[in-house]
């Protein structure tokens, strides 16, 4: 461990494995963020009032906290302890995310610089969220950073793949312009491999990201997809957002299982559409987009229709129906889906005067001097980003394939730290566990039943229908907003118990809401030093400390209030960045 102060060791800056793993544990909503946004630590903050620090806490890391509160995919929240079975739902902490956004009032000051590399160009090809989040990062260590974009406005897919309605172009035009105060250039409608060649953009800068996205959509492959009145649910979606929709008819038929297809489906309404059903291979309950995506889609009079796998589509000179068949599911895979088979003999068809076909999209193949892989693409090592060309690396959905808003930012953060490593010779950004003591929480024991707050809604459904640009979560007041933090467990207090000091009097396990204080034998570790389990034991004779399990604790503080002998210790253990240049480590 490393103290930033020799003559103060209440704050101390850890880099050891066992740390790391400990809030993997116990602070599980902050592991489960790809980009590992300290998440207490903005819920704490928004509850405090600090809104501009709350903003910042999370801008740090994910770059767009606007526009994440809005349309983020929210991995967090699957692994919040409140939503454990016998503890309720999750924390809303996408919407709580959103807030701090909301609730500014004030134009954050500019973002600092650490000069740490100069003199170095870099080429950005693409402008979606891993374009911006590289460039964002290596603007603020001092790089001369140009974004090449091939649309008229930059933000990728979050300005052309993502409706309105869910997503407001204010606040990604207010959150990109924000990173390009850091004098980041911008050059739009230039295609790299027509208007711009890779080579120029090698010969003329230090490092080149190729980080364009995933711009050419699936097909189903399947006799007449030709048919008029058959669209891909990308290009639907990047002419609704454009202002130039298709006309779809009355029945609408949209084939997919993720986001697009659900916006798809909503835009359709909106354009007019009387009869609109997405249609599924799996069930309901396989679906990867959020339950409030569902919900909404279901308030506005969508029809979700299961297991069923697209065969032909029929039509004399345009589309009239889908003929469909039946699927049973099986087993998972060990990509988490479900195996599934058809049922032969239960084909049937539904009619359709447009059917969208939304069932994913890949990267269109681009002209580069590096190796290609068996797709036909440039290929990238997965760790180092890096191709067979020196100085060109790929991130985002370029290289992953489809991705969420989040992963997709992550991606870009790491491109930009191993470009940053490779120019310079040095590690410029740190991840640490920063540990300092503190007190207990101000948490009521009543907090704990708060039941989540719901996102306030336009309504009537009417109303959304006509506008189509209308945006439909309206945002929690402050009030909502307030009494959302106070259900976080605050996981980033850590609660031990002094065994040196500790009398075993039981009143800390008494008062226990949980089974979180126990009487142990023995603690098991792993290799690191990091604990990894308890032998519990009821007879006294065997007993050799009382320990808090804290992945079990929902810091209420109870212990401490009733310790007679005042054993207890509370540490704020938070993993952070750290800007601070270091002799990279090529091993």
């Amino acid at each position: 461990m490393k103290s930033d102060n020799a003559n103060d060791k209440t704050i101390v800056f850890s880099t050891e494995p066992e740390d790391f793993y400990y809030m993997d544990v116990n602070v599980p909503c902050q592991g489960a963020c790809p980009a590992f946004t300290n998440i207490p630590a903005y819920i704490r903050a928004l509850y405090e009032k600090q809104y501009v620090r709350s903003y910042e806490i999370n801008r740090m890391v994910n770059i767009l906290p606007g526009v994440l509160g809005r349309i983020c995919s929210r991995p967090c929240e699957d692994t919040c302890r409140h939503g454990e079975s016998e503890l309720g739902q999750p924390v809303n902490i996408c919407h709580i995310k959103r807030a701090a956004a909301d609730f500014l009032g004030e134009t954050p000051g500019p973002i600092q610089k650490e000069l740490l590399i100069r003199d170095k160009k870099v080429a950005i090809i693409g402008s979606g969220p891993a374009g911006l989040a590289a460039a964002h990062d290596l603007a603020t260590i001092g790089a001369d950073v140009t974004i090449y974009e091939a649309f008229a406005k930059p933000g990728g897919m979050l300005q052309y793949g993502i409706p309105e309605f869910r997503l407001p172009r204010s606040i990604i035009k207010a959150e990109i312009d924000r990173i390009m105060e850091l004098g980041i250039h911008l050059k739009t409608g230039v295609r790299v491999g027509d208007d711009e060649a890779m080579e120029t953009l090698l010969a003329e800068h230090d490092a080149v990201l190729l980080a364009a996205g995933c711009y050419q959509s699936n097909r189903l492959n399947i006799s007449g997809e030709e048919l008029p009145g058959v669209h891909s649910g990308l290009e639907f979606m990047i002419d609704v957002c454009q202002g130039r929709p298709a006309a779809l008819g009355n029945r609408v038929l949209v084939i997919g299982a993720g986001f697009t297809a659900f916006d798809c489906a909503r835009s359709a309404l909106r354009l007019g559409s009387q009869e609109v059903r997405i249609c599924l291979r799996r069930t309901e309950g396989d679906l990867v987009v959020t339950k409030d995506e569902i919900l909404e889609s279901k308030v506005e009079g969508i029809k979700i229709e299961s297991l069923m796998i697209a065969q032909k589509i029929i039509g004399n000179g345009k589309v009239q129906g889908v003929e469909f068949v039946r699927t049973h599911p099986g087993p998972l895979r060990p990509d988490g889906k479900r195996e599934i088979t058809t049922l032969k003999g239960s084909e049937f068809v539904l009619p359709a005067d447009s059917v969208i076909v939304a069932t994913g999209q890949k990267p269109v193949p681009m002209k580069t001097p590096a190796e290609q892989n068996d797709r036909g693409l440039p290929a990238a090592d997965n760790r180092s980003l890096q191709t067979s060309t020196p100085g060109l690396y790929i991130a985002g959905d370029y290289l992953s394939g489809p991705s969420t808003v989040i992963e997709a930012i992550a991606m870009g953060r790491r491109a930009a730290e191993k470009i940053a490593e490779d120019l310079s010779g040095k590690c410029f950004r740190q991840w640490v566990v920063r540990m300092e003591n503190t007190q207990t929480t101000d948490r009521e024991r009543a907090w704990d039943f708060i039941e989540r707050q719901a996102m306030p809604t336009v309504k009537p459904v009417m109303t959304r229908l006509r506008n189509v640009s209308l945006e439909i979560e309206k945002g929690y007041n402050p009030e909502i907003a307030i009494e959302e933090t106070k259900r976080c467990y605050l996981c980033f207090l850590h609660y031990e118990i002094d065994i040196d000091r500790c009398i075993y009097c039981r009143y800390c396990i008494d008062v226990a809401p949980r089974d979180c204080i126990k009487l142990v034998d023995e603690i098991i570790t792993n290799e690191t030093g990091a604990i990894t389990g308890f032998v519990e034991t009821n007879n006294w004779s065997e007993v050799n400390a009382v320990v808090i399990d804290n992945s079990r604790c929902i810091r209420c503080g109870e212990c401490m209030r009733v310790c007679p002998v005042d054993c207890i210790s509370v540490t704020r253990v938070e993993l952070i960045e750290r800007m601070e240049p270091t002799e990279a480590s090529h091993g």
